[in-house]
């Protein structure tokens, strides 16, 4: 019988059962991947990290991410609750000031923040971005969102972007047409698969906190309806306004960024753009809290 230590980390929040829950997963080295994907399947939590040894140089662990349905290359609140709760719960911090987990889209830095000896912000950092063009009209986009196309914000071209994974970013004129939105899950996730998109990001400027940007994300093409609080989601959208021109190119960008109020688990994302020709360097940073520790046995 085999014993595997399984967590529930509440990430981009320092409130229980706000943010968006991780299933973080460790002694993975003792599973296979479709034993992962049961887990995760099990767990039934938006996305659940599987931590396991890299004999790679200069890297500390190696990581893999599962929906409830199938593998992602890259998931930004599993990478935040794993590195939180070995920061905290098991002392890492107290030894080095950051860790590079090796995932299947490259090497990823996370740093941990600490004010007064104690752990406040952990902070990874993405690929570099890249964008690809999407052919949708706008009555068609409406329909699969569940938002009015008048609501939509033509001053912000509707593109792809991907710091991981590609997600459809749709710029929104307000909040309140976001929270309001009622997506056609079956359409979209249809759409998404067709299109190699793993999540639908929905964003918009005018938040009615004191935010730069509010966004909502919805993932049915893997497995998720809606994913409370997206760290790739918002790294990328943070990649698309700076490759296209919306974020300064010569200073550093620093944006807080709302999500999770429409589903009642609220998260704070802080986001920061360095500009580096083509390649800016996008850092996401959040706090979490863990919720459940437990033993899984096999």
């Amino acid at each position: 019988m085999r014993e595997i230590r399984v967590y529930h980390v509440d990430a981009f929040t320092t409130k229980k059962f706000g943010g968006n829950t991780a299933g973080v997963v460790l002694d993975a080295e003792k599973l296979s991947e479709v034993e992962m994907q049961s887990i995760a399947k099990e767990l039934n939590l938006p996305e659940s990290v599987f931590l396991l040894p890299s004999d790679r140089e200069n890297v500390d662990y190696k990581v893999k991410f599962f929906t409830p349905a199938e593998e992602v290359n890259f998931c930004g609140h599993a990478t935040v609750g794993l590195t939180w709760l070995l920061a905290t719960e098991f002392g890492l911090a107290e030894k080095k000031e950051g860790i590079v987990l090796e995932t299947n889209v490259g090497l990823v830095p996370v740093n941990w923040h600490k004010e007064d000896g104690k752990i406040e912000l952990v902070e990874m950092t993405q690929v570099p971005p890249k964008m690809q063009e999407i052919e949708i009209n706008l009555e068609e986009l409406s329909e699969l969102i569940g938002v009015k196309e008048e609501s939509i914000d033509l001053t912000y071209p509707i593109k792809l972007s991907n710091t991981g994974n590609w997600h459809l970013l749709v710029p929104i004129k307000e909040q309140k047409s976001i929270d309001e939105a009622t997506p056609n899950l079956a359409a979209l996730g249809k759409h998404n698969k067709k299109h190699n998109i793993s999540t639908t990001h929905l964003y918009a400027f005018n938040a009615e906190k004191d935010f730069d940007l509010y966004t909502r994300d919805f993932a049915p093409g893997i497995g998720i309806p809606e994913d409370p609080v997206t760290g790739a989601a918002n790294g990328a959208l943070a990649g698309f306004l700076y490759l296209e021109n919306f974020l300064s190119k010569t200073e550093t960008t620093h944006l807080m960024i709302a999500q999770g109020d429409a589903v009642g688990r609220p998260g704070t994302l802080y986001v920061t753009v360095t500009p580096n020709g083509l390649k800016p360097v996008i850092k996401v940073a959040g706090s979490a809290t863990v919720t459940i520790r437990g033993i899984l046995t096999i």
